[in-house]
């Protein structure tokens, strides 16, 4: 399937690009990271993309023995193609990920070689409609900025943990001015509450979000409300404050990123799911190379009372609900298999003018009682502090090379990767070269 799709997109991609260069076309002038852009009779195309191979070690403070953990991958290889027809004011973006690996850290069912796939419409400048697959309206700040625009290494843990990241559904977006300087951009989507692209049966409702973004000082420089570090170098202060809610009707996984890990029966065996609800605020500030971003974002499940039995992707139907000390609790046993709790992601740093950046970031999480967040190999991790050190080959994002440090504080029965019992601090490094069109 994932084949096919990939297919599909290289088809679209050479017709595109056959219809572009069956008419006169102008080549746009050329900034390194931003893509190769055409023009021809109020269309434009953008050919942009970005690969990063990454290196990772991962030790632990509590042992003498070697327990290091290095893997060498290729973290992202991305290709975007987007296009608009200003006549009738129609645009499209077609993202893939060429390595199939998912945004979130580390769930293998959600890897995926589609990002995005998407036709929008604007029948007034400002309100645009958007139907087909896109990023979540209602995630984190830094979810809404591309992988090669991040001023760490990878996304922060709460990021990684709470997102659904990608949805198909419907979005409307506006963005009106309220003063001389400051905007108000809303968004409102209806989505399949089943993340992205979802090639068995789509299971629970329907998932409805919203976001509202205040920036008060004006629009940030070359789309740098998008961007992490402050490579535009703000010479004003500038701000954008969010706020979003989301409520997905029957989720079948932790956070409603997949679709069938788990089900669960009423008494007549139809399906009795979870309910999940999210919502969050966040703000980004950058002036002369400082740049902030900080978020906070809660994740709860409810839990109908009618549920008698369940199901884990094909296994056969159980009516056990016994949670780690022994006891009976239903409600517990579910919540226990989805993100639930809260987090809180801080991130600051300092572009200097010979292309050096030095950040950091301090994140925790605060689960509840039963949750995802307190499982062994993934979690019981709650405080992460990471320092990354960045060098811009240019005053654009073009290429760059990072290191970065981050230390974990582990909670008790914490385990490694290969399931060994760990304490202490975890350290984890990486490398990565970021190489973009």
């Amino acid at each position: 399937m994932k084949s096919k799709h990939f297919l599909w997109f290289t088809a679209l991609f050479i017709g595109l690009n056959t219809v572009a260069f069956a008419q006169k076309v102008t080549v746009e002038p050329y900034e390194p990271g931003e893509g190769v852009m055409l023009t021809s009779k109020g269309n434009s195309w953008r050919l942009s993309g970005f690969m990063q191979p990454m290196v990772e070690t991962r030790a632990y403070s509590d042992t003498a023995e070697n327990n290091t953990f290095t893997r060498y991958r290729m973290r992202r290889m991305v290709t975007r193609l987007t296009g608009r027809n200003s006549e009738y004011n129609i645009s499209y973006q077609v993202q893939v990920d060429l390595t199939g690996s998912s945004e979130g850290g580390g769930d293998a069912n959600t890897n995926n070689y589609l990002m995005d796939a998407w036709v929008a419409w604007r029948p007034i400048r400002q309100l645009n409609i958007k139907f087909g697959q896109d990023g979540s309206n209602s995630d984190t700040r830094e979810m809404m900025m591309r992988s090669n625009a991040l001023q760490l290494v990878d996304r922060s843990p709460v990021s990684l943990a709470f997102s659904s990241i990608r949805e198909y559904g419907l979005w409307l977006e506006s963005k009106v001015r309220t003063g001389n300087y400051s905007f108000l951009a809303t968004s409102f989507s209806v989505t399949n509450g089943d993340g992205a692209n979802v090639y068995n049966n789509d299971f629970g409702g329907l998932k409805y979000s919203c976001r509202a973004d205040f920036i008060p000082f004006g629009n940030f420089n070359n789309g740098g409300q998008f961007r992490q570090a402050d490579l535009e170098y703000e010479m004003t202060p500038k701000l954008v404050v969010g706020a979003y809610y989301s409520y997905n009707q029957g989720i079948t996984d932790r956070r409603g990123r997949a679709s069938g890990d788990y089900l669960y029966f009423d008494s007549a065996g139809n399906y009795a799911l979870p309910d999940y609800q999210k919502f969050g605020a966040d703000l980004l500030f950058k002036y002369k190379g400082f740049s902030l971003i900080a978020e906070y974002v809660n994740g709860q499940a409810f839990v109908p009372n009618t549920i008698r039995s369940r199901s884990r992707v094909s296994a056969n139907p159980t009516d056990t609900f016994r949670i780690a000390d022994g006891t009976l609790n239903k409600s517990a046993f579910v919540k226990n298999r989805i993100i639930t709790g809260s987090g809180v992601n801080v991130q600051a740093g300092y572009m200097f003018r010979k292309g050096i950046s030095v950040d950091g970031r301090y994140a925790v999480m605060m689960p509840e009682q039963y949750s995802f967040l307190r499982n062994a190999t993934f979690n019981l991790r709650s405080r992460y502090y990471t320092l990354c050190l960045t060098k811009y080959f240019g005053r654009n994002y073009g290429s760059k090379v990072q290191a970065s440090l981050t230390a974990t504080e582990l909670l008790p029965g914490a385990i490694s990767t290969d399931r060994t019992p760990v304490k202490g601090i975890e350290f984890v490094g990486n490398i990565m070269f970021t190489i973009a069109l």
